[in-house]
């Protein structure tokens, strides 16, 4: 387990590259990697779970709480940094600005039913191979496939 420090969340300016944590939820189903895709709300396009930083949370922990929230998953991070992508966020009265993610693996405990944003997303299980062509972000694209528990 990589140790992590709370982080601490400032005002940001219309210009500032924002930071999101995202989550590679995964799990092995006879043998084979699973990597589990969601929905956005607004254009549907398959993503990995993923929001802002919180106060007083690690990344790690961050990334584990959108896992909840977007697709129900509990489960554990070892707390490591996949990869980082970079790509455009649309926010109503916002405008268009530019993010990073930073990935943590969450390997799936527990899958609910009944979460909070379970009406407004799909949920799907795939291949990492399958994962990376349905994503648009080339790079999240790179980690979805690449993607090997346990290796750095």
């Amino acid at each position: 387990m990589i140790k992590q420090l709370p982080i601490r969340v400032v005002a940001e300016r219309k210009s500032d590259v924002r930071s999101q944590f995202a989550a590679l939820c995964y799990r092995y189903r006879k043998k084979k990697l699973e990597i589990l895709l969601i929905t956005s709300r607004g254009s549907g396009r398959w993503i990995v779970p993923k929001g802002w930083p919180i106060d007083g949370r690690t990344p790690a922990e961050c990334a584990a709480i959108e896992a909840w929230e977007e697709a129900g998953v509990r489960g554990a991070s070892d707390g490591r940094c996949l990869g980082i992508y970079s790509y455009s966020k649309e926010e109503i009265g916002f405008g268009e600005f530019p993010c990073v993610a930073m990935v943590f693996g969450i390997e799936v405990a527990e899958l609910a039913r009944d979460y909070p944003e379970a009406k407004q997303r799909e949920r799907r299980w795939v291949s990492p191979k399958k994962a990376a062509k349905m994503v648009d972000e080339p790079d999240l694209a790179r980690i979805l496939r690449d993607f090997r528990p346990g290796k750095a």
